[in-house]
C-alpha cells in the first residue's frame, strides 16, 4: 500500500511540476488550482507513505520519479533537446528507482 501511495504522490509531483509551466506565475486561475491541489495532494501522499517507508528510499524515489516524469514529458510537449546524454541520464535515475525499490523490503 504504501508503495501505491508513493508512486500516486510521484504521479501528482509530476502534475505540479508540469502546471507551474502553464499557470504563468499564477496569473491563470485553473492552472494555478492545478498547482496548488497537486503540490498538496503529492505532500499529502509522500506523508502518508513515509509512515512505512524508509525517508531515504521515499523521498529519492519520489524525487526521481518527478524528475524522468518532468524530463520525458518536457521532449514530449515542449520539444526539449534528445540526445544520448539526457536519454542516458534519464536511464541513470530510473536505475536507481529501480534499485532502491528492489532493496527495500516493505
Amino acid at each position: 500500500m504504501a508503495w501505491l501511495l508513493l508512486f500516486s504522490a510521484g504521479l501528482m509531483e509530476i502534475i505540479f511540476a508540469l502546471s507551474l509551466k502553464y499557470n504563468e506565475g499564477f496569473t491563470k486561475l485553473w492552472p494555478s488550482v492545478i498547482t496548488a491541489c497537486s503540490g498538496i495532494g503529492s505532500f499529502g501522499l509522500l506523508m502518508w507513505a513515509i509512515k512505512t517507508l524508509p525517508l531515504g528510499t521515499a523521498y529519492a524515489v519520489w524525487t526521481g520519479m518527478g524528475a524522468v516524469g518532468v524530463a520525458i514529458l518536457g521532449i514530449i510537449l515542449f520539444k526539449e533537446s534528445v540526445d544520448w546524454y539526457r536519454l542516458a541520464s534519464i536511464a541513470l535515475v530510473v536505475a536507481g528507482i529501480v534499485g532502491l525499490k528492489l532493496t527495500d523490503s516493505h
